[in-house]
């Protein structure tokens, strides 16, 4: 970082094995680095060849293989060497990587050849990313109202069960393990609309430029990849959290009527 002015961007070339949320991480927890410097994004090459092998591998004691949590947590996902397979291959292949991450965008290459405007300047976790979220959500169906000051901090409380403390459990009684998460976030009598981000056990939530259009329906979703996920157990937890603090709202609203 000495070096100002001298280049564009900087690009980490991890492992093969390599978990990219230890490197994304860092720039939420060291305050010095975040400052000059930004995440841009996360891509993740898939060999077409072996490609499904990989992601299809079991690890010992259910733990998510290297290959579907690297194909979780990317924003590009570059499917290369497509000459080597066959159109039906390559279908299956798209169809597993999508099972997987329904919202990183899929590049399809040969010797990894791309256009650099494809990979650089995504924006990916800054307060931009916002934007192109918001776009990619616009066929996800949601009911979620906008929240108020006090809601949003449940949100977080939420948030921290999930991916901290990792004590929500599905159905089957397993524990549900958050990846990745990302999702848009509207708090009443606020006209920016906030964007909260998660890797592993960090989250993040920051507000955007973007304001909510007068005519628009202000709502709250949230795009989570894991494993043992029950999208009805999240659902309720979220409206729980949200139901208790009302309680105590009114319950606190009760004793100051007493009081006076």
């Amino acid at each position: 970082m000495q070096k100002k002015g001298k280049f564009d961007c900087i690009l980490l070339e991890t492992t093969g094995l390599a978990d990219p949320s230890a490197v994304a991480s860092i720039f939420w927890v060291d305050a010095e680095l975040g400052s000059d410097i930004y995440l841009d994004g996360i891509i993740t090459v898939v060999d077409s060849k072996y490609g499904l092998k990989h992601l299809a591998e079991e690890k010992p004691d259910g733990l998510t293989n290297e290959a579907t949590r690297q194909v979780a947590l990317a924003d590009i996902i570059l499917i290369n060497k497509t000459d080597l397979i066959s159109e039906e291959e390559l279908n299956k292949l798209r169809t597993a990587i999508r099972s997987i991450n329904g919202l990183g965008q899929i590049l399809e290459t040969q010797r990894s050849k791309v256009d650099l405007s494809n990979i650089l300047d995504l924006h990916a976790f800054d307060s931009l990313s916002g934007i192109s979220f918001q776009k990619k959500l616009q066929y996800v169906p949601t009911v979620q109202p906008h929240l108020d000051q006090k809601e949003g901090k449940v949100y977080s409380k939420c948030l921290k069960n999930l991916l901290g403390e990792k004590n929500v459990r599905n159905k089957d009684d397993h524990c549900m393990e958050a990846i990745w998460l990302k999702g848009l976030v509207s708090l009443r009598d606020k006209p920016q609309q906030m964007t909260v981000q998660g890797v592993h056990k960090l989250y993040d939530l920051e507000e955007t430029p973007v304001s909510w259009k007068d005519d628009t329906e202000r709502t709250s979703p949230l795009v989570l990849i894991g494993r043992n996920s029950d999208k009805d157990i999240l659902k309720q937890l979220f409206i729980a959290s949200v139901t208790e603090t009302e309680k105590q709202q009114t319950a606190h609203f009760k004793e100051n009527q007493i009081c006076l």
